[in-house]
């Protein structure tokens, strides 16, 4: 049996965020932190006790030594991650807001070591993991790391793994809209879990209804999509069941990035420990909800000590 849980793969970047509120050319102080949707999944399942192995490349600079070990003290299994001589480790600036809304963010990715990932990355032992975890942003990096991403997706199904997929749209990435909607749907062709937010959802297959979007990726060959409401929680879907679960109130939203990835850690935790779909979807939205209660895009996930009973039985 294979020592690794979870695969996971992509981009963490230095993120530099904002100690103070206001336009971020006015701003003198930053906080240094990591940023990657892909990591910040990776890292919530290692805190809920998953041994999870993180495929990905950083710049042979301080940043990317930064950036592995944050990865590493995470629990992360950063062995599959290479030093790339010739390209550097992107980064991101981030402004801080208040009430809740949006932050501002600059991102300083192109042409780094992240999106010079491809097949030649992959090894026997990375395909023997129980599951794979893909989003759409490494597919939107270069035509090499999409390469990857079918691979390891049709690998790793065809090998019987569960697969599952989150659009994790980037448009300003993408060529042009057509082809990004072609590509993520392919992948999500190849996913059994699906999991979309409803504005996502609608881009891509061009219906408004969650119970048609969900039906869209069920045709596709998904087994089940949970689709992203924000405050009206999220539905689900599946070949013998569907309805939708509540959101956990938030009376303080401090930072709204990371949510969708809280969601995504807490589906795939519970899936994995054979927890109903509906009961996914609840962890699910009790994660997402501790995300936003934190700044920063991870350092609200919790712990399995943390998660409440309800969430786990």
């Amino acid at each position: 049996m294979s020592e690794i849980d979870i695969l996971s793969f992509g981009e963490t970047m230095a993120m530099f965020v904002a100690e103070q509120t206001g336009d971020l050319a006015q701003v003198a102080q930053f906080h240094k932190r990591i940023a990657g949707a892909d990591s910040n999944v990776a890292i919530g399942l290692s805190r809920l006790g998953f041994n999870v192995a993180w495929l990905s490349r950083v710049g042979n600079d301080s940043l990317g030594r930064f950036v592995v070990d944050t990865l590493t003290q995470e629990g992360l299994d950063c062995r599959h991650v290479a030093v790339d001589p010739a390209h550097p480790t992107g980064f991101q600036f981030k402004s801080r807001e208040e009430a809740g809304d949006d932050p501002q963010v600059e991102y300083f990715r192109k042409g780094s070591a992240a999106s010079q990932l491809s097949i030649a990355a992959i090894s026997p032992a990375l395909l023997q993991a129980r599951h794979l975890h893909a989003t759409g942003i490494p597919p939107a990096l270069s035509e090499a790391t999409r390469e990857l991403s079918v691979e390891l997706m049709t690998q790793m199904r065809k090998a019987g793994r569960s697969v599952s997929f989150d659009p994790n749209l980037r448009p300003s990435l993408w060529s042009n809209p057509q082809t990004m909607i072609r590509e993520i749907n392919a992948l999500a062709g190849l996913a059994d879990w699906v999991l979309p937010g409803l504005g996502e959802g609608r881009l891509l297959t061009g219906f408004d209804d969650p119970a048609d979007i969900a039906a869209f990726y069920l045709d596709q060959g998904a087994e089940a999509v949970a689709i992203k409401l924000g405050p009206d929680g999220a539905y689900y879907r599946t070949h013998m069941d569907q309805g939708f679960v509540a959101a956990v109130r938030v009376d303080n939203v401090v930072d709204t990035v990371g949510a969708g990835d809280g969601f995504a850690v807490g589906m795939i935790s519970a899936l994995l420990e054979n927890l109903s779909f509906r009961e996914a979807v609840q962890r699910g939205n009790w994660i997402g909800s501790r995300a936003v209660q934190s700044r920063g895009d991870m350092e609200g996930l919790p712990t399995r000590s943390e998660l409440p009973s309800r969430s786990v039985a």
